[in-house]
């Protein structure tokens, strides 16, 4: 095949397919085309071009989420690879491979005055699973070696805890040439056997606690769909000592498990609160978005936390970490079921449960008597998603928003939760639904952080099968919900930033076909047809006009209608 002429790429590249990678998303630039021509020309990869790197890089993170691979991203060399820093903390924090490949300067080059140079290496610190700088040029004498460093990237980076890697490459001129070579495939090591921490010692210990416990709590975090999971979680909930809680980017979704934590959190009667609280409490997956939750659990005398997974076995988010065991939850699980241990008769789950029920009936007459706002346009919706489609879920007030009404167990439920940030949800959506072209691709975002990653639109990517929905309620509006910025004269200004922008002309820019509703009339007449895949070659976007006033107010009373009715 013809590559460049710069062995040490055309062999990195030749790696990163033979360790799974099959997608790559470039941006252009003049220090990278050895590695561009390299992954064009690579019969096994599909490579895609996103001008914004910032975009670019979280395009990869859900095109990787889709794959359930890792995925490539190429720049050119300075300030390029620094735009890809959010999404590599996002990917780092949610555990998503993605493999920067930053074209560099020769090192002799680096603060000298020549254009475009930075000190690339180390610039990502902390927050990527492992870094190497790789030679431009390899000798038949150093393959093993050479082999050995990307073969040791992807072991860190896409094992049992996954997350970014980078590769450095410094390139000099000249940058273009191409050979026609045979490369045979590197030799991948084997990924080494997950240890199994539930050795007979651990799980004797940890069945002794099991069964001393009378109200255990299984909480779970953000994750992709396992059935297998489910239905280990679903056998342990028929137990009345034991409650699952979970929320819609767990995609645990059973009729056991408390699903809508603060609408449930909010009915809990004070003088009762502490029947709520755990003795033993189990953390799986990622992040948790409700700090009603997080703050009980810190308030509670937890005696025992065990943290299951491999991913951050430090993190002690409750500040009641008693044991971190790095193993696959389903395992841990299934040896609990395993044990046939007496059941409590406690009625600690019964509890929880009760209180979901009862939300569950008082649900329909809040919204009969709602009043327009955020809260009553999510609840329309979400009740208008069809099944078997992907939900992606801006952060901010959008996600907290989405726990409120209860998941579809077809529907698919994804947001940026690693570091919560509003930046990268419309290109994260966007880089899933390239991916996902057979299914239908729904983002959910607000007006701040739709503006902010409009670029997004800017790709020649984009298909009839995502549909983006805009709240635009004139700014921030989580900053009237959240304790604080709502007591201070800065809150219109620096806080909410108050804004009366729309997105139609960012629409007619991009070829997105526009569409707009200010009512819940005007919605429910839309929705029928915005909700399915049309034969149009390119998305719609709906503006949601909301007022900026009266959201903290109507989310104020959805949780007093619940806690006043129990």
């Amino acid at each position: 095949m013809i590559t460049t002429v710069k062995s040490g790429i055309a062999r990195l590249i030749n790696g990163c397919v033979s360790n799974g990678m099959t997608h790559v998303v470039c941006s252009p630039g003049s220090r990278n085309a050895a590695l561009i021509i390299a992954i064009d020309n690579h019969p096994s990869l599909t490579s895609i071009v996103i001008h914004d790197e910032r975009s670019a890089a979280f395009y990869a993170i859900g095109m990787s989420q889709q794959l359930k691979s890792p995925v490539g991203l190429v720049c050119t060399s300075g300030s390029a690879m620094l735009n890809y820093f959010p999404a590599v903390a996002e990917a780092f924090y949610q555990c998503v491979p993605i493999v920067v490949m930053s074209a560099d300067r020769p090192q002799e080059w680096v603060n000298h005055g020549d254009g475009q140079t930075i000190m690339q290496v180390g610039a990502y610190g902390k927050h990527i699973c492992f870094e190497a700088e790789v030679s431009e040029i390899v000798s038949e004498s150093e393959y093993a070696e050479f082999d050995e460093k990307i073969n040791t990237g992807f072991k860190e980076g896409n094992g049992a805890w996954k997350g970014p890697i980078h590769f450095n490459c410094p390139i000099s001129e000249p940058m273009y040439g191409t050979v026609e070579v045979e490369l045979d495939a590197l030799e991948t090591i084997a990924s080494s056997e997950v240890s199994n921490a539930l050795t007979v010692g651990v799980l004797s210990e940890l069945k002794m606690i099991w069964e001393s416990s009378k109200r255990k709590l299984i909480l779970c975090g953000q994750m992709e769909k396992d059935a297998f999971l489910q239905s280990k979680l679903s056998s342990l909930a028929i137990d009345n000592s034991v409650i699952v809680v979970v929320e819609n980017t767990s995609n645990l979704i059973d009729q056991k498990f408390i699903h809508c934590i603060d609408r449930t959190l909010a009915a809990f009667p004070e003088e009762e609160i502490e029947d709520f609280k755990p003795d033993l409490l189990i953390t799986i997956g990622g992040a948790i978005i409700s700090k009603r939750i997080k703050n009980l659990l810190r308030q509670s005398d937890i005696k025992s936390h065990w943290k299951i997974g491999f991913e951050f076995p430090e993190m002690n988010t409750f500040r009641k970490l008693s044991r971190s065991i790095e193993c696959n939850p389903s395992d841990l699980f299934k040896s609990i079921l395993d044990w046939n241990s007496p059941m409590h008769v406690s009625s600690f789950g019964l509890k929880w449960k009760k209180i979901d029920y009862l939300n569950k009936d008082l649900l329909p007459s809040f919204f009969q008597t709602a009043n327009y706002s955020d809260l009553s346009v999510f609840e329309l919706l979400l009740d208008y998603l069809p099944d078997n489609s992907l939900l992606h879920m801006g952060n901010s007030s959008v996600v907290r928003y989405c726990q409120l009404v209860d998941p579809v167990s077809t529907i698919q439920y994804y947001s940026n939760r690693g570091t919560s940030g509003i930046d990268g949800s419309t290109s994260t959506a966007c880089g899933a639904a390239f991916i996902k072209n057979n299914k239908l691709n729904i983002l959910i975002s607000g007006d701040v952080s739709f503006f902010y990653d409009s670029n997004a639109l800017w790709s020649n990517y984009l298909g009839g099968n995502l549909r983006i929905v805009v709240i635009n309620n004139a700014g921030g509006g989580i900053f009237r919900i959240i304790d604080g910025p709502s007591k201070v004269d800065q809150l219109e200004e620096f806080f909410e930033t108050k804004q009366n922008f729309s997105a139609e002309k960012i629409c007619e820019a991009f070829n997105v076909d526009y569409q707009k509703a200010s009512n819940l009339s005007e919605l429910e007449q839309l929705m029928p047809e915005f909700m399915v895949e049309t034969e149009s070659d390119r998305p719609i976007l709906l503006e949601i006009f909301t007022p900026n006033t009266d959201n903290d107010v109507e989310l104020k009373r959805f949780f007093e209608h619940f806690k006043s009715n129990n």
